[in-house]
């Protein structure tokens, strides 16, 4: 684990992000008027002694928040800055993407900090952009970056959803299995799992667009304003999907429910076809003396053509049967 909680850091300078000089740190560069950028490892054991030291400028709320291990999307204006969170989806190695990852932010005009916990794919990109001079050239720019990522990436993960919905509903009405319930059961859950960050992000996007800061202009308000729109149908897709994985549970609860009441009628149908050849077949094998046909060598013979002309008769009158309540129907 490295010496200091700051993953990478960047300084805007000529329209160029570049690393803080040999004679400065980013714990200088943020303090100044130029643009500046610091991602902290919210995990490493000095990150929180790092920002009371090198942020104490911020608000105690802001600097607080920063550290927070359990998170939901927000926003919240702070003096000249906002402080925000925004959760993505987790594309870590053995882990459910649906259990999104949260990026914490504090940003003004002359100064940007994002804490994650694990990876976040959207701040990796932003930092290749820079490497590569394709950065924001505003703070507010650096935002609408961010958010613009993580709602594509959750939307992608809503299609694939979707889709996977689209492919169940065909194999429940197609094959009508009960295999099928585990499936059924784990998109549920995904569903679930996700929809409990997309509302709350829509409403964070909400305040961020609403906002009176400084860093929210014209330009990044329109942006914000067009993903909170898209987060906003995410949701809506979200809970349609909810509702059809409901209903794909109650099909394939209903098929099994028809499976047990066909092999229950077939067990009905065993028995009362049964039941009549078991009391006979019963009845004559008591030993006691009285029993007709016992000195009769052909008895069992008969005995056996009485059982079959009771089974054939059973069987013609339940098919009677069947045929009337079909005529019914």
């Amino acid at each position: 684990m490295s010496d200091t909680p700051v993953l990478f850091s960047r300084v805007l300078q000529d329209d160029q992000w570049l690393d803080p000089s040999v004679d400065e740190t980013i714990a200088q560069a943020l303090r100044e008027d130029r643009l500046a950028w610091a991602h902290i490892d919210g995990k490493h054991p000095d990150a929180a002694d790092w920002i009371s030291r090198e942020l104490d400028y911020l608000d105690l709320q802001a600097r607080e928040a920063l550290l927070d291990v359990d998170t939901r999307p927000r926003a919240k204006t702070l003096s000249d800055g906002m402080f925000v969170i925004l959760r993505g989806i987790n594309f870590n190695e053995g882990e459910d993407p649906e259990d999104m990852v949260s990026v914490r932010m504090y940003i003004d005009d002359h100064r940007i900090v994002t804490v994650a916990r694990k990876r976040v794919m959207a701040i990796e990109k932003l930092q290749e952009m820079m490497e590569c001079g394709q950065g924001p050239a505003t703070a507010g720019e650096f935002l609408v970056l961010l958010a613009e990522d993580l709602v594509a990436r959750i939307s992608e993960f809503q299609s694939e959803l979707d889709s996977t919905a689209n492919d169940l509903e065909y194999r429940v009405i197609r094959e009508r299995g009960v295999n099928l319930r585990q499936d059924v059961a784990n998109l549920r859950l995904q569903v679930i799992a996700a929809r409990r960050y997309v509302g709350p992000q829509r409403d964070a996007l909400k305040t961020i667009a609403e906002s009176p800061s400084k860093v929210i202009d014209h330009d990044t308000r329109r942006e914000i304003e067009e993903e909170m729109l898209k987060m906003t149908r995410v949701a809506e897709d979200m809970d349609e999907l909810r509702d059809q994985a409901l209903v794909l549970r109650e099909e394939l609860s209903g098929q099994l429910s028809d499976q047990v009441n066909r092999n229950t009628f077939v067990l009905s149908m065993l028995s009362a076809v049964f039941l009549p050849l078991g009391f006979l077949t019963g009845l004559f094998g008591v030993n006691v003396g009285g029993m007709p046909g016992v000195s009769n060598s052909q008895a069992f013979f008969l005995l056996c053509l009485w059982c079959i002309g009771i089974f054939v008769l059973q069987i013609s009158l339940l098919g009677l049967w069947r045929l009337f309540s079909r005529h019914r129907k």
